[in-house]
C-alpha cells in the first residue's frame, strides 16, 4: 500500500507540475509577470522571491501551480495596468491562446519521452498470435477485466499474465501459450470449477473461477480480454519516432472514445462504461507498480495524455473554458464581463467536483 500511495504522488505530481511549468515557461517569454510558481500545493512551506516570482515549495506534493497576474481580468491595481504591459489580460489573444495551450502541449511532450524512453528499454506490446515463439518473454496478458465478473469476483487483475490452467478434481494441468488455448478450455469448462494460475509481477498465484455459462452480451465466460504480449525494444532513434507516433494514435483514439462517451450520454443519458476516477486510477497505479517500472512508465505516459485531452475540453475552469472564451472575444472584438466568466468559472469547477466525487463515490462502492 505504501509503494502505491508513494507511485501515484509521484505520477500525479509529476503530470500536474510539468502541466503548470508549460503554462510558466510560456508566461515568461511572453513579457507577463507570474506572481508566483510553486511545487506542491499550499500552506507554503517557504518560498524565495526572484524578480517579480516567488518560487515556493507547499506542503502537499501533488504537482504544483503558477499564478499570473491578470490571468482572471483586470487586477486591483487597475490604474498601474493602464501602463503595464506585464499584465496578462494585455496581451494579444494569440499570446493569451499560446500560455493556455503550453500547459496541454507539455503534457503531450511528456508522454512521448516516457513512450520514447520505454519504447528503447522495451515496452509491453502486442504481438501476432501464433509469434509467441519468436520472443522468449513472450506470455498471455488479461489486457481488461469486465465489472462484476467471475473474474473480478477471483482477485483476477488486469495485467495478470495466465500461466496455466488446473482441474482440481483430475489433477489436470494445461501450460499456457496462446490466447485460442485459454478461450478453448474455458469454453469446455463452463460453469465448472478450475484454477487460473497467473503472475503477477513476481508473484505466482492461484485463482479458483467458474466461468459463466450464461454470458452478458460483449463479455466473455469469464469476463477478461486477452492479448499475446512480448517486451519489445527498439534503437533510441526509432525509439524516439514511435514515442512520438504513439501519442499521435493514442490522442486521437482518446479523444474519439471520449466523443463516444459524451454522445452516448446526450443521446442515452446513460454511461454504459466505466470511468476512472481518483480510486480507480490509485488502484491501476498498484497494479502497475506489482507488474514492474515499464508498466508504471506506460500507464504515466497514457494518464498524461488523458489529462492534456481533458484540459482542452471547452468547458469552463479548464484551459479549454479559457481558450472559448478567448475565441468569443476575437469575434465579438471585446473581452467578456469578467462577471459572467468568473460565475462561469466556479459553475464549472462546482460541477467538476460534483461530477468526481460521484465517480469516487461509485470506485468505493466497486471496492467493497
Amino acid at each position: 500500500m505504501f509503494l502505491t500511495i508513494l507511485v501515484f504522488i509521484l505520477i500525479l505530481g509529476l503530470l500536474i507540475f510539468v502541466h503548470e511549468f508549460g503554462h510558466f515557461v510560456m508566461a515568461k517569454r511572453a513579457g507577463v509577470r507570474v506572481e508566483e510558481f510553486g511545487f506542491g500545493f499550499p500552506p507554503r512551506l517557504f518560498g524565495i522571491k526572484k524578480g517579480d516570482t516567488i518560487y515556493s515549495l507547499n506542503l502537499l506534493p501533488l504537482g504544483g501551480f503558477v499564478k499570473i497576474y491578470g490571468e482572471d481580468g483586470a487586477t486591483k491595481n487597475q490604474k498601474e495596468d493602464v501602463d503595464n504591459e506585464n499584465v496578462f489580460y494585455k496581451k494579444p489573444i494569440k499570446t493569451r491562446v499560446g500560455i493556455l495551450v503550453a500547459g496541454v502541449t507539455m503534457n503531450l511532450i511528456l508522454a512521448a519521452v516516457l513512450l520514447s524512453i520505454g519504447y528503447w528499454i522495451g515496452l509491453p506490446t502486442i504481438i501476432k498470435e501464433g509469434q509467441i515463439s519468436d520472443f522468449k518473454d513472450a506470455k498471455v496478458q488479461i489486457l481488461q477485466v469486465d465489472f462484476n465478473s467471475p473474474a473480478e469476483q477471483a482477485g483476477i487483475k488486469m495485467g495478470d499474465t495466465i500461466a496455466s490452467f488446473k482441474l482440481q478434481i483430475t489433477n489436470y494441468k494445461l501450460q499456457i501459450t496462446e490466447v485460442s488455448q485459454v478461450q478453448e478450455f474455458i469454453n469446455q469448462h463452463k460453469g465448472e470449477e478450475i484454477i487460473v494460475v497467473i503472475q503477477r509481477g513476481d508473484e505466482i498465484l492461484e485463482k479458483t473461477v467458474v466461468p459463466r455459462i450464461d454470458v452478458p452480451k460483449g463479455e466473455g465466460p469469464l469476463g477478461i480480454s486477452l492479448a499475446e504480449t512480448a517486451i519489445v525494444s527498439y534503437p533510441w532513434y526509432r525509439a524516439l519516432i514511435m514515442g512520438v507516433t504513439s501519442v499521435i494514435n493514442l490522442t486521437w483514439a482518446i479523444t474519439a472514445a471520449l466523443a463516444g462517451l459524451l454522445w452516448q450520454i446526450i443521446r442515452t443519458g446513460q454511461l454504459a462504461v466505466d470511468v476512472a476516477g481518483p480510486v480507480g486510477i490509485f488502484t491501476f497505479t498498484g497494479q502497475a507498480a506489482q507488474l514492474g517500472f515499464i508498466y508504471v512508465l506506460q500507464l504515466t505516459a497514457l494518464l498524461s495524455i488523458n489529462l492534456a485531452i481533458i484540459n482542452v475540453l471547452p468547458f469552463p475552469a479548464l484551459d479549454g473554458g479559457r481558450l472559448l472564451f478567448l475565441g468569443i472575444e476575437k469575434i465579438k472584438g471585446s473581452p467578456i464581463s469578467q462577471k459572467v466568466e468568473r460565475f462561469a468559472n466556479t459553475t464549472g469547477f462546482v460541477i467538476l467536483i460534483m461530477l468526481m466525487v460521484a465517480i469516487t463515490w461509485r470506485d468505493v462502492a466497486r471496492l467493497f
